[in-house]
């Protein structure tokens, strides 16, 4: 039998500690003075007054759940709340029950639109069976869609109200005609929708009052409010993202024993619940599990695996910029070459309108699977292999959207003859928003279901068993999101609609996915962890707010159209802004003058570098104060391994003594 492995107890040394684990006590100087000898007994002491001069500065209303106390203590300043409360006056304590009684309906409040959230139930019942990164793309899916609803609302106060105000005005919202009508039309976005609200020819510069106040303005401002606003909310939310992945860092992982004993739910009675909070701690063991094997294959790895594998990558990376050109070259060749296409038939017609967006829809469908297989040869582990493949693939789509964009304008310029380029280059952004959905109906019941139906009816097939059913690939379809928010952005301007349309378009994505998932798809044999892939997901979108950005501030006075919108003709953004400001007052002229300067732009630079320094300082602060937590963690399992090694050595001297007792009254 093998002997038992003694267990060896190494105490950490600090600067405070100086006394050895050797030295001679009796049991009386254990009793008194083992406490004071501990490595953290003068950094609590030091810290003891600061956290009763902080408990002064806190808010007497604060729960007490929120104080960072143990229970005695919250118990203790209970009684201390009690007894000043019996102190004080009767209106100072009304005062402060009413304090008590708002903050209470505030919470009240915040759970029940909480609980008023669209989708919980369903998000509930899908982060159960297919873990939290698949409830993480339906999360973004809903952010969107909350989005839109604002950027609809802007454009109803802004722009689509003015406008239908000043036709009712002059009586000319009755000369709209749909005759010679079709269903085509309504794809391709031509004849009775070219002069509907939807496209940019319909709006028209009409004054209400005042040179400041027309609906070209309006037009002009509420689409400035809408990508400001779009901007501010979703740098808030991957700065918050950001903060909560770097404060956790990369690598943090909970505890695998705290997973196990302490994951479960105990307020759960229903056995669906049960069900699925048992399937989310699973997925949660396996991601963790899977984490850790790849962490001891890459410790693994000799010298030559290492240059072997970086060779390969090299490699691999080289067909991924290939790919890359290839695609963006296809969609130069569909737009430039291919698009000047007669025909007669209305299908050859529909067809031909949509083959630049049925090109970008199959380049931009296909691509992110080569690059997500390539990956896998990579070696990456799997959080990496979700960040390279959204990486490669947001490169894909918006780099072909952006050539799309500049060839497309391009050709617009050249070929304007008596039409609308801002009409026509909304029509181009509607019909890859009405694509986009049809691509995900026909990829879900056309080919998903399909395939689902064979696998479960042809078990005997060999090949239809090792194909299996559909997965849900994460990256992929957060991408498609993506991008469709990115065509919305870049058509708003000349499609002011897009956005309601938009609206309709998530609506019946989350349930075309929705089936797809439950219905169609299995659970995927690797789960990816999307705690630090959601900030990535809100950057790629600020990418694409920025690009749409960018091409409407160059592509704003690049149309040359003196027949269509707000802005015809000699009335363009400048034009019309600088009527404006010159019947404001004077000090009005001297302000917007100053804030177009050079003088304010300095001004604004600088306070940005004092607001980044003060931001930079607390970042740095918050660190050494998180380094400091990590010394007292590490100081608190010192006391427990010097307290149990002296304990050990009292009882140790203790049976030593009782035993020589013992001898000593034998002998006598």
């Amino acid at each position: 039998m093998e002997e038992a492995r003694p267990v060896n107890y190494q105490r950490l040394l600090s600067d405070q500690s100086t006394v050895s684990a050797d030295s001679e006590f009796s049991w009386e100087d254990y009793q008194t003075d083992i406490y004071e000898q501990l490595p953290s007994s003068q950094r609590r002491l030091q810290h003891k007054d600061q956290v009763q001069e902080a408990e002064v500065y806190w808010n007497p209303n604060q729960p007490l759940k929120m104080l960072p106390l143990c229970i005695q203590e919250k118990r203790n300043i209970r009684e201390r709340r009690q007894l000043e409360r019996c102190r004080i006056g009767y209106w100072a304590s009304w005062k402060l029950s009413q304090e008590i009684a708002r903050r209470r309906l505030r919470e009240q409040a915040g759970r029940v639109v909480s609980g008023l959230l669209l989708w919980k139930t369903t998000l509930h019942h899908i982060e159960g069976r297919f873990g939290v990164g698949v409830k993480a793309y339906f999360v973004f899916l809903r952010y969107l869609l909350c989005l839109n609803f604002l950027n609809s609302a802007i454009i109803a106060g802004f722009v689509l109200s003015p406008t239908l105000y000043s036709m009712a005005i002059s009586n000319r919202i009755h000369n709209l005609t749909f005759k010679n009508s079709s269903v085509v039309d309504i794809f391709l976005g031509s004849g009775f929708m070219e002069h509907t609200p939807i496209f940019y020819g319909f709006y028209t510069n009409h004054s209400l009052g005042s040179e400041c106040l027309n609906t070209a303005l309006l037009f002009f401002f509420g689409m400035l409010i809408l990508l400001l606003l779009n901007l501010i909310m979703i740098v808030r939310r991957t700065v918050v993202g950001y903060k909560n992945t770097w404060l956790t860092g990369i690598h943090f992982n909970a505890n695998m024993s705290y997973k196990v004993f302490c994951g479960w739910d105990f307020c759960i009675s229903e056995p669906g619940a049960a069900f699925l909070k048992h399937s989310l701690i699973r997925n949660e063991l396996k991601m963790d599990l899977q984490e850790q094997m790849f962490r001891q294959k890459v410790l693994g790895r000799s010298l030559k695996q290492w240059i072997l594998l970086y060779i390969l990558r090299i490699v691999l990376n080289f067909v991924v910029l290939v790919l890359l050109v290839s695609s963006i070259y296809l969609i130069y060749f569909a737009t430039t070459e291919m698009r000047n296409c007669q025909t007669y038939h209305w299908g050859l017609d529909l067809l031909c309108g949509y083959l630049s967006p049925i090109t970008i829809t199959i380049v931009n469908f296909l691509m992110p699977h080569f690059f997500s297989a390539i990956t896998k040869y990579e070696d990456y582990s799997l959080t990496t292999q979700l960040n390279v493949t959204l990486v490669r693939s947001i490169l894909l789509k918006l780099g072909s959207l952006a050539v799309y964009l500049f060839f497309l304008i391009t050709k617009l310029n050249k070929d304007q003859v008596g039409r609308c380029g801002e009409t026509e280059f909304g029509k181009e952004m509607y019909k890859l928003t009405i694509l986009h959905l049809l691509a995900s109906f026909c990829s879900t019941f056309f080919v998903a279901y399909p395939r689902k139906l064979l696998v479960d009816n042809c078990l005997s097939s060999n090949f239809l068993r090792r194909v299996g059913k559909q997965q849900f690939v994460i990256p992929l379809n957060v991408l498609d999101l993506v991008y469709s928010q990115t065509v919305t952005w870049v058509g708003v301007f000349y499609c002011p609609l897009l956005p309601s349309i938009n609206i309709i378009k998530l609506l019946a994505l989350f349930y075309i996915t929705k089936f797809n998932l439950v219905q169609c798809c299995d659970p995927a044999k690797k789960i990816f962890r999307t705690t630090s892939s959601s900030v990535l997901f809100h950057f790629m979108l600020l990418l694409g707010l920025i690009m749409s950005a960018v091409t409407l501030g160059v592509n704003i006075n690049q149309f040359v159209s003196s027949e269509c919108g707000p802005f015809h003709g000699s009335q363009t953004v400048y034009n019309v802004t600088k009527d404006c400001v010159s019947t404001l007052p004077y000090a009005a002229k001297e302000g917007i003058r100053y804030i177009t300067s050079e003088a304010f732009a300095f001004t604004l630079i600088l306070m940005e570098i004092i607001i980044l320094t003060s931001y930079v300082s607390r970042a740095r602060a918050n660190q050494k104060t998180m380094e400091r937590l990590k010394d007292m963690l590490v100081m608190c399992s010192s006391d427990k391994r010097y307290l149990v090694k002296h304990h050990a050595t009292v009882l140790r001297r203790q049976k030593t003594t009782v035993k020589r007792s013992e001898k000593a009254t034998a002998w006598q």
